[in-house]
């Protein structure tokens, strides 16, 4: 285990405190002297507040596909298939499913399920469903989980049959939660403005950069929820999330507080700390187009010049654990055999300089930038980052923008490094054919670093075209320790999965993901005496 030694603890202290701990004090400071106020914010006992970072980029599931979007859309909507807790797949909206050949998978639908407008959800929703993330319909980076569909067909209302250019291992989990939701026949480029589903919670309202508002769907075909309506309130600072909690103006906020606040909020008398081992992946993603960092000793360099167990010490208070790969190390299809980078900054400013990049007068080799959102946490590690770099002669920019801004420069290129999550998505090795392919550069993937190496997707392909479990781990196994080797993103840590809730909220199920899915089975104990349905 690498030695967290006194040097390394002051410069982070010094990150922290004076570069950007001044508002975060501040507002812990306020959080501690409301603890002595008795005035609390009174809460509608039908509604629970659930506070979020940004607004979801689209409540469309065949294109949201930021965490907000996704996690939202998995209450409103339906997928065809259902990932248990092991990740297995198992039964949903279709209730049976078989393969007679390797090209074609049958799937026979619920006949109980109905849309919110009472509609019955029938073959020709999953239908238009895929075939609008595929045909043009829609400008949709999801559309690319299906570029193996050769075509759908629904013989009737019951059956639904894809037919496949060439075996797809991943087609039923690119069926199920998180990746597909199920949306009515005819249902347009705008229909995220007014998503209709078959979910546990129907949609009320929204209304951007302030709040989605979601029904309980009392006639929803599995369990109806306990809760009677949910309020996804939009606060962007961190300060105000914390601040919101503590006088009793939200009931929950999962993996949107920075670990001070989250120890000083667990003091409280009116809330709850809950947290799982997460799946959540912070990660440093590259433009391996740029002109400095398409060399691979620069990127190699900058990832000896991190010091990710004093960053998860320090900055995470711990509830994090170090990442070697994309996958979550519980997988089948992980490996640890890969290139490894404990921190090392004479080893990065040996390949730097091998690179030819030598120091200037003033020490700086070159310059960079690193993009973030305006979230609390994420710009405390941009700059840490930024001082970790410094000492190894690369001055780095942080530059932060409201997460939309941020979103779009990163979707288009407009980078040269960023920081974010994936949540979720990287609980199946497809997510290797969809961020690192050369047919996966944006808009129809999530290559946004333009990365391309013929033998990954090479490797990438034949693995998704095999249902022989050995073989696919032995080809993502060698695509991990490739993409460690080459490092067009750096694996830093992966998240534990924090919630702060008030005590009205129960029976709360964290999932790994950060998902929102506990509120399917939450109770609120104020909506149990005010006469909800």
């Amino acid at each position: 285990m690498h030695r967290l030694d006194a040097r390394g603890l002051l410069a982070v202290g010094r990150v922290i405190s004076r570069r950007t701990s001044l508002a975060a004090m501040a507002g812990l400071a306020t959080i501690a002297l409301l603890a002595g106020c008795s005035g609390t914010s009174k809460l509608e006992p039908r509604t629970a507040v659930m506070l979020i970072e940004s607004s979801p980029t689209s409540l469309d599931p065949r294109i949201g596909i930021d965490a907000q979007a996704e996690h939202i859309d998995e209450l409103i909507f339906d997928p065809l298939v259902h990932k248990d807790a092991q990740f297995n797949v198992q039964p949903w909206v279709a209730s049976s499913w078989e393969t007679p050949n390797p090209l074609t998978y049958i799937f026979h639908l619920r006949h109980d399920v109905y849309f919110q407008n009472g509609k019955r959800l029938d073959a020709g929703d999953v239908k238009w469903t895929l075939d609008t993330m595929r045909n043009g319909t829609l400008l949709t980076a999801k559309g690319s989980a299906y570029a193996q569909i050769d075509h759908v067909d629904a013989p009737s209302p019951d059956t639904v049959v894809i037919h496949l250019k060439q075996p797809d291992a991943s087609l039923l989990w690119n069926l199920s939660d998180g990746a597909m939701g199920i949306v009515p026949e005819g249902s347009g480029r705008d229909f995220g403005f007014h998503p209709i589903g078959s979910g546990p919670f129907r949609f009320v309202s929204q209304r951007p950069d302030r709040d989605v508002v979601l029904e309980r769907n009392d006639h929803y075909w599995h369990t109806p929820p306990a809760i009677p309506m949910i309020r996804f309130s939009v606060v962007p600072d961190a300060i105000t999330r914390a601040l919101e909690l503590e006088k009793g103006s939200a009931d929950a906020c999962v993996n949107c507080l920075t670990p001070d606040m989250v120890d000083s909020l667990a003091k409280r008398r009116n809330l709850v700390v809950a947290s799982v081992p997460g799946t959540s992946l912070n990660y440093m993603a590259f433009n391996t187009q740029d002109p400095i960092l398409k060399d691979v000793h620069v990127r190699q360099a900058i990832a000896c010049a991190i010091n990710r167990p004093l960053i998860i010490h320090s900055l995470w208070r711990d509830r994090a654990r170090l990442a070697e790969s994309l996958l979550p190390s519980n997988h089948w299809a992980w490996t640890g055999a890969v290139d490894h980078y404990p921190y090392d900054p004479a080893k990065a400013k040996a390949l730097l300089n091998q690179a030819g990049w030598k120091p200037g007068k003033d020490g700086i080799r070159f310059h960079l930038s690193i993009k973030t959102s305006t979230d609390e946490t994420a710009r405390l590690l941009a700059l840490i980052l930024q001082e970790q770099l410094r000492a190894v002669g690369i001055d780095v920019q942080v530059r932060s923008f409201e997460f939309a801004t941020f979103f779009a420069d990163v979707t288009r290129g407009a980078f040269q490094m960023y920081t974010l999550r994936w949540e979720g998505g990287n609980e199946d090795p497809d997510i290797y054919r969809y961020a690192y392919t050369t047919a996966m550069f944006p808009p129809r993937g999530a290559n946004r670093g333009r990365y391309s190496n013929p033998e990954v997707d090479k490797l990438i392909e034949e693995a998704g075209a095999t249902p022989d479990q050995a073989v696919r781990r032995r080809d993502y196994t060698r695509v991990q320790q490739i993409l460690a080797a080459e490092l067009p993103t750096i694996n830093l840590w992966y998240l534990d999965t924090v919630m702060v809730h008030s005590r009205r909220l129960g029976n709360i199920q964290l999932s790994p993901s950060g998902s929102f899915d506990f509120l399917k089975t939450a109770t609120l104990a104020s909506a149990a005496t005010s006469g909800s349905k």
